[in-house]
């Protein structure tokens, strides 16, 4: 990410506030409970922090963010709760950044980013994944995951 950057004020803020955060937080109850799961308060509470941030977060972001107060989280309970959270569906880990972003598309999914390089804005998208999946199981592989990352400038910093 660029230190240039100094059109933040031209981005949508994409992190949700009280009222769609709490909605968001009830339907991810929802979903545990529907698969024999538990949001347990560490995990309810990485979620929280990643549903309401505008960009993606690193575990270390989490870690100092976790208390209320402004205390820290032990790296294990954050780390088990991105865990959880990835495994369900509820989170995703930009690789090329080593961060992570909650999942703005319901249902399981391939995982796709368009990441600017200026701002860090990292937009989620559902891409058609026709064609490499079934080149891939004409070479032999059984895919149990794809993230495609793509790297560029957003539409705010192409115009700033």
């Amino acid at each position: 990410m660029a230190d240039a950057c100094n059109h933040h004020d031209h981005h949508v803020h994409q992190g949700l506030g009280s009222g769609p955060l709490l909605e968001a937080l009830a339907e991810a109850e929802l979903r545990c409970a529907a698969s024999q799961e538990r949001l347990t308060p560490p995990r309810r509470r990485v979620l929280e922090l990643l549903l309401a941030a505008d960009a993606p977060l690193k575990a270390y972001d989490l870690i100092a963010a976790y208390g209320p107060a402004g205390e820290p989280a032990k790296p294990p309970t954050v780390y088990r709760a991105l865990e959880f959270l990835e495994r369900l569906g509820f989170a995703h880990r930009i690789e090329s950044l080593n961060a992570y972003v909650p999942c703005r598309i319901a249902g399981g999914h391939s995982a796709a980013f368009l990441i600017c390089d200026c701002c860090g804005e990292a937009a989620e998208f559902h891409p058609d994944l026709g064609a490499p999946l079934a080149e891939a199981g004409a070479l032999g592989y059984a895919l149990r995951a794809v993230t495609l990352e793509a790297r560029g400038l957003c539409a705010a910093c192409q115009a700033g």
